[in-house]
């Protein structure tokens, strides 16, 4: 048996994987959905949920700092990576010790959708993660048809990712393709790079109407948004809004929730034209 990931790989197996270590936290989730509680067999210090059968699971280090050793002494049939949250020269050490990893790289939801059903097959789930792709696409469908959704964006946004330095993404992003579902003009969208470093002068000059901060990968707080409201102009000072990072940046099973629960929270901004322009409809900083 074997399929493609979605880097273009082929991923072939004798039989389909009975021992998973899985690499992402999103995706971690996402295989006890599947109903793989039994084959998953490692995760990352990262990987949270579901909370009770994580628990017990040997924690093999970070996304970007895995213990490789630890994960090639439990001898998994298949590793689950990201092109993106997983360094390339880690994915390369595994597979040059012997062990298959498949890897993701969804940078749009549609991409998200068709990367879960890729899992499904490699994974022996198929009929499982048909059921759930369904279900996802449906909500992504309610999500679309909200007034103000992706086909009319109107608010400009300034979503950073990280601060010290300042980092933000492009459009040739997950997250990026999630703010335009929900509405929004992303006004880093045509930057170079795909997590271009910036600074807040840079991100005002792009006229944002809106600042959104999630809580991951940077822990956003509400004393980071009552601070930088105070360095704002007066028609940004009241539109900073906190965010779920996960809502955000996480995918898989987590969008059958995220996704709703996200357009809900952005649903007080998602439209404002122009926040100078309509004042009193402005969100408090919470």
């Amino acid at each position: 048996m074997g399929c493609r990931d979605d880097l273009g790989a082929w991923i072939e197996l004798p039989h389909f994987p009975r021992r998973l270590v899985c690499l992402i936290p999103s995706l971690t989730e996402t295989l006890f959905a599947l109903g793989l509680e039994r084959e998953v067999v490692g995760v990352t210090k990262f990987c949270p949920v579901p909370a009770a059968p994580v628990a017990p699971l040997p924690r093999l280090g970070g996304t970007k700092t895995p213990d490789l050793q630890a994960i090639l002494a439990l001898a998994p049939d298949l590793v689950i990576a990201n092109a993106e949250e997983n360094r390339r020269a880690h994915i390369e050490w595994l597979r040059n010790h012997g062990i298959t990893v498949f890897v993701t790289y969804p940078r749009t939801v549609s991409g998200a959708v068709t990367s879960l059903a890729r899992l499904g097959r490699v994974v022996g789930r198929r009929a499982e993660a048909g059921a759930l792709v369904r279900s996802i696409s449906r909500a992504v469908r309610r999500v679309e048809a909200r007034p103000g959704g992706a086909h009319t964006p109107r608010p400009r946004v300034f979503c950073p990712v990280w601060k010290k330095p300042w980092m933000t993404f492009n459009a040739d992003t997950y997250a990026h393709d999630v703010l335009r579902l929900m509405g929004f003009t992303n006004v880093f969208a045509t930057a170079r790079a795909r997590y271009p470093r910036t600074t807040l002068e840079e991100a005002l000059r792009r006229r944002p109407d809106v600042i959104l901060l999630p809580d991951e990968p940077y822990r956003f707080n509400a004393e980071d948004a009552a601070a930088l409201a105070r360095t704002l102009p007066p028609s940004l000072r009241q539109r900073v809004l906190l965010i779920s990072g996960r809502d955000l940046h996480w995918y898989g099973v987590h969008m059958l929730s995220g996704l709703p629960a996200l357009a809900g929270r952005l649903g007080r901004v998602r439209s404002i034209r122009r926040a100078r322009a309509v004042p009193e409809r402005a969100p408090a900083v919470d």
